[in-house]
């Protein structure tokens, strides 16, 4: 049971963002709006389900020096396209969001799962985990930027909501490590307790 939970890890159990703390540059950035929420979540996860498939392809007799290049001159040149479109469908956003644009593409899912966990597993099982972790920075993206959209605007995607009190503070990069550090500490608790709960479980079924 365990092994086929592991796939969805990515989305709950082992959160790139809040349980592994990769990737928070751009949540805590550019998280601010829906708008570069969504700009940034294309991006993400266009250049990295490219980047790791198309990687997962390299020979892994090459030392490991030099796969760590290519992927890296892989996911520059899935950039290069996903960029141009971007520019197409977010051309506002994408000149606000800047170098962290840039830096998704060498994410860390790209330059450090790719070898730790996704390239263990066989392709098909492989794709299934890339996809629940791409899902799970999307999550978190979407809700922290909703939220804080939300405190620091009064806004939802630039429509202007019913927000009776406003924190300006959480629109800014300060205010975005306070919100995202509060959300890892809830996140954190709760999957604590849930593993506690199952753990309790497992135990009184073996007692029986």
């Amino acid at each position: 049971m365990s092994k086929k939970n592991s796939v969805f890890d990515g989305l709950l159990g082992d959160n790139t963002v809040l349980s592994s703390l990769m990737v928070i540059s751009p949540v805590i950035m550019c998280g601010d709006t829906l708008r570069n929420a969504i700009a940034v979540i294309y991006a993400f996860s266009a250049i990295t389900f490219l980047s790791v498939l198309a990687g997962s392809f390299v020979p892994k007799k090459l030392p490991y020096a030099v796969r760590i290049i290519i992927y890296t001159l892989i996911s520059s040149l899935v950039y290069i396209p996903v960029k141009f479109a971007a520019r197409q469908f977010f051309p506002e956003v994408i000149d606000r969001i800047g170098i962290y644009f840039m830096l998704l593409a060498v994410n860390s899912l790209i330059m450090v799962q790719t070898e730790a966990k996704f390239y263990r597993m066989k392709r098909g099982r492989m794709i299934f985990s890339l996809i629940f972790y791409i899902l799970g920075f999307d999550a978190v993206m979407l809700i922290t930027s909703f939220l804080r959209e939300l405190i620091a605007h009064g806004t939802i995607y630039d429509r202007v909501a019913d927000a009776d009190m406003l924190i300006s503070g959480f629109g800014m990069p300060f205010g975005g490590f306070i919100f995202l550090g509060l959300f890892c500490g809830l996140y954190r608790k709760i999957r604590s307790v849930l593993r506690r709960e199952n753990s309790g479980g497992d135990s009184d079924a073996s007692d029986n």
